[in-house]
C-alpha cells in the first residue's frame, strides 16, 4: 500500500513499489488519460507532472514516488479544459489521431511553467514526445499561443 497525491487528491493504491505509475494511474486510479506508448521513455505519450517537472510515467516506478510528490495528470491540469495549452491546442486544431496529445499537452504545459516565452529552439530541446501522425508544426504553433507569442 502507498499514498499519493493524484490532482490534489490523497489516494491509498496497492501495488508492487516496481510497478510504473502509468499502471497505477490507469489500471487503479481510472484515470486513462495517460497513454501507453512504448514502455520505454521513448514516445511520452504517458508524460505526467510530478512536482510540476514532465515524468514519462512508463518507467517511474511507484515506489520513487513520495506521499508529499503532487502528481497532476492530464485530467487535473484543469477542471474545463481552460488550461492555455489545451485552449490553444481547440483552437489550432493541434492533433490528428490524438493519441499523443495528452503528453504532448503535459510536456508543453511544464515547458511553459519553467519557460513562459520558449523559442523555437527552446521547444525543440524540450519537447521531445513523438508523434506518428506528424503534427509538430501545430505543436509549435500552439505552444506559442499558448505562451503569448504568434501563431
Amino acid at each position: 500500500m502507498a499514498q499519493i497525491n493524484v490532482n490534489g487528491q490523497t489516494l491509498t493504491v496497492e501495488a508492487d513499489e516496481a510497478t510504473p505509475l502509468l499502471w497505477v494511474l490507469r489500471e487503479q486510479l481510472g484515470l486513462t488519460g495517460t497513454k501507453y506508448g512504448c514502455g520505454i521513455a521513448a514516445c511520452g505519450a504517458c508524460t505526467v507532472h510530478v512536482n510540476g517537472e514532465a515524468q514519462r510515467s512508463c518507467v517511474l516506478p511507484l515506489g520513487s514516488v513520495q506521499a508529499s510528490d503532487k502528481i497532476t495528470t492530464i485530467e487535473g491540469l484543469s477542471a474545463d479544459g481552460s488550461h492555455p495549452v489545451q485552449k490553444a491546442w481547440a483552437e489550432l486544431d493541434v492533433p490528428q489521431c490524438g493519441y499523443c496529445q495528452a503528453g504532448m499537452i503535459m510536456a508543453s504545459a511544464a515547458l511553459l511553467a519553467k519557460n513562459p516565452k520558449p523559442t523555437d529552439a527552446d521547444i525543440n530541446a524540450e519537447i521531445t514526445n513523438i508523434c506518428r501522425c506528424g503534427t509538430y508544426n501545430r505543436v509549435r504553433r500552439g505552444i506559442h499561443l499558448a505562451a503569448g507569442n504568434k501563431a
